[in-house]
């Protein structure tokens, strides 16, 4: 799974990736940077989740970072980056990972895929 997100996470100023279900269940997480107290641990997020139901495409600006979030069939799509990460090119490697995403998805069932992985 690392690889289908490689170029995403080599996209200048990206701090990390997750991946939600629609109900708010982490499916998949991947930080390489330790400069985040693990956000993917926080118990709010199926709240955050059933608060972006029916959005496509966010981008969320806060002080410091920011949160690209974006709809897939799985679920949400989080990228977490730093405030001058590359939006354009973001959105174009997500552009590219989706379809991929709909495929094992489809295949396979995603969980099964991740729980190996994990």
């Amino acid at each position: 799974m690392e690889m289908l997100f490689k170029d995403i996470l080599n996209t200048d100023d990206v701090e990390g990736i997750m991946l939600f279900s629609h109900d708010g269940e982490m499916v998949f997480d991947l930080f390489p940077s330790a400069t985040l107290s693990a956000p993917h641990k926080k118990t709010w997020w199926p709240l955050f989740m059933n608060a972006l139901k029916g959005i496509r495409e966010a981008d969320l600006i806060f002080e410091k970072r920011r949160l690209y979030v974006r709809k897939t069939d799985v679920g949400y799509l989080i990228i977490v980056t730093g405030l001058f990460s590359p939006m354009a090119m973001l959105r174009l490697n997500c552009d590219i990972v989706l379809p991929s995403l709909k495929e094992m998805n489809k295949k396979k069932g995603l969980k099964r895929f991740f729980k190996g992985k994990r």
